[in-house]
C-alpha cells in the first residue's frame, strides 16, 4: 500500500495493511523468509530401531487404509504404530482419520499431544497439526485459538492457513460485506 503523508498510529497502519494486503501477515518480521508450502518438509531420519521402522511402516499402512475408507482398521494400526514409537506424525495422521470419523474431540486431543511431541525438525508435521487444530477450533467457534494456530501454520509456510486468516479477519469480513452491498446497489 502506498504511504501517504498521514500520521497514522502503528495500529491504524496495521488495520489498513490487513485490509489492503490481507494475505500478508503483519505479525511476521519483515526480514524473515517464509517458506512456500512445497518447501515444507520434515528432516527425515531413518528410524534407528526395529520398533521405529515397524512404527513408520504401520503408520504408512494406516494412512493408506484411511484413504480407502477403512477407518477403524486404520485407527487400530495408528495405535500400534504409536505404541511402538511415540512420534508426532502418527498422532497428526491419526487425528486426520479421527476427523474423517467425526470424532473431533479425540482428534483435538491427538493434535494437542502431537504439537507437544513435535520437534523443530518436523516442520511439515507441525504445520499440518496447527492447520488441523485451527480448523477444529474454528468449527468449535473458538476463533482466537483458531487464529493462533493458523498464524503459527502460516509462519511455517501454509498457504491454506493464510487463506483461513483472511476468512476469519473481521476487517476482511466487513470489507467483503460492504463490497457485496455496493455491488448489489449497482445491479
Amino acid at each position: 500500500m502506498p504511504q501517504a503523508n498521514l500520521k497514522l498510529s502503528a495500529h491504524d497502519q496495521q488495520v489498513l495493511d490487513s485490509i489492503f494486503n490481507p494475505l500478508e501477515l503483519t505479525t511476521l518480521q519483515q526480514d524473515v523468509a517464509v517458506p512456500t508450502e512445497g518447501e515444507l518438509a520434515d528432516v527425515y531420519e531413518e528410524p534407528k530401531t526395529e520398533a521405529g521402522r515397524a512404527s513408520r511402516d504401520l503408520e504408512l499402512a494406516a494412512v493408506r487404509l484411511s484413504e480407502k475408507g477403512d477407518i477403524q482398521e486404520a485407527l487400530d494400526l495408528f495405535q500400534e504404530a504409536f505404541n511402538l514409537d511415540q512420534r508426532a506424525s502418527v498422532l497428526n495422521n491419526r487425528a486426520q482419520t479421527l476427523r474423517l470419523a467425526k470424532r473431533d474431540e479425540e482428534a483435538l486431543n491427538d493434535l494437542n499431544r502431537a504439537l507437544a511431541l513435535v520437534s523443530d525438525k518436523e516442520v511439515r508435521t507441525k504445520c499440518h497439526a496447527h492447520c488441523q487444530r485451527g480448523v477444529l477450533y474454528r468449527k468449535l467457534d473458538n476463533l482466537d485459538a483458531a487464529r493462533a494456530d493458523f498464524e503459527a501454520a502460516a509462519q511455517l509456510g501454509s498457504k491454506f492457513a493464510r487463506e483461513q486468516l483472511v476468512e476469519i479477519n473481521p476487517f476482511a469480513a466487513l470489507c467483503n460485506q460492504m463490497l457485496r452491498q455496493a455491488f448489489d446497489k449497482l445491479k
